[in-house]
């Protein structure tokens, strides 16, 4: 099984391909901060993201879709953009007959770190525990969607 992560922006978007195969540990398989620039129309931001994401489904054939449900802060437009670009990547996914998890910060944390109010950096070091990463990363977004893949495996271990 085959698992497509996403952490949710429109600035930059993280994403990764993780895999599971029955008896096997998990295994990072890509991932990457797919950026857009400030300087474009917010509708052409919204059309390169989902462009991006069928590109990744073309290429990698993911069975799941894990994303990062929103964590709403005082910033409402910023808030409302992300939204509106989760929802053109569920829609993808969906259209692409995925099945869709998804995952609060509460829960990665949970899942990764052991503990809910975890900091960016407990995460990142334990996700470097968790995997065997041979790239060198360079935004948190790419570890925060490596993270949520890994919510998904650890919640649906069974799967």
């Amino acid at each position: 099984m085959k698992i497509l992560s996403i952490d949710p922006g429109y600035e930059r978007l993280g994403i990764a391909i993780l895999e599971k195969k029955e008896g096997q540990k998990e295994k990072y398989i890509y991932s990457e901060t797919f950026k857009t620039s400030a300087k474009l129309d917010f509708i052409e931001r919204l059309f390169l993201l989902g462009q991006r994401i069928e590109e990744m489904i073309e290429q990698y054939q993911p069975d799941i879709l894990a994303i990062e449900k929103l964590f709403f802060n005082t910033n409402q437009k910023t808030a409302t953009n992300v939204s509106e670009a989760r929802g053109a990547i569920i829609y993808t996914a969906l259209k692409n007959k995925m099945k869709v998890f998804e995952y609060t910060p509460l829960e990665i944390k949970t899942a990764i770190a052991g503990y809910g109010r975890a900091d960016k950096k407990q995460v990142i070091f334990m996700t470097k525990q968790l995997l065997k990463i041979d790239k060198e990363i360079k935004y948190d977004d790419e570890y925060d969607a490596i993270a949520v893949g890994l919510t998904f495996l650890a919640y649906n271990q069974n799967y």
